[in-house]
């Protein structure tokens, strides 16, 4: 049974930084492309960063330079890195895999978690 499972969520300031973990079970992250995607309340979904099956990686521009997407294979464990978080980066994110070759839009990938919440204050 496939399963994603998030942590690492909570509230920060801004300028903080948090670490969020994804799981994985049911298959190995290297067979799989992984990444991240958010939605705050009222707003759409946002992709924010993946990395796929063949190793690249893509990340949305509102995060460049401020956000880290990595897999600890050992682990069997997806990370985003989180640094100078900003108020507009309260939102809901949510671990997302695809085995698909094709799919590279982390928002069409079939396989998602329950969710953290990410809260930063100004």
């Amino acid at each position: 049974q496939v399963q994603l499972v998030e942590s690492g969520g909570g509230s920060v300031q801004a300028g903080g930084s948090l670490r969020l973990s994804c799981a994985a079970s049911g298959y190995t992250v290297t067979s799989v492309s992984m990444g991240w995607f958010r939605q705050a309340p009222g707003k759409e979904r946002e992709g924010v960063a993946s990395i796929h099956r063949i190793g690249s990686t893509w990340y949305a521009d509102s995060v460049k330079g401020r956000f880290t997407i990595s897999k600890d294979n050992a682990k069997n464990t997806l990370y985003l890195q989180m640094n100078s978080l900003k108020p507009e980066d309260t939102a809901m994110y949510y671990c997302a895999a695809d085995r698909s070759l094709i799919i590279t839009d982390v928002l069409m990938f079939r396989d998602r978690g329950q969710g953290t919440q990410v809260t930063v204050s100004s």
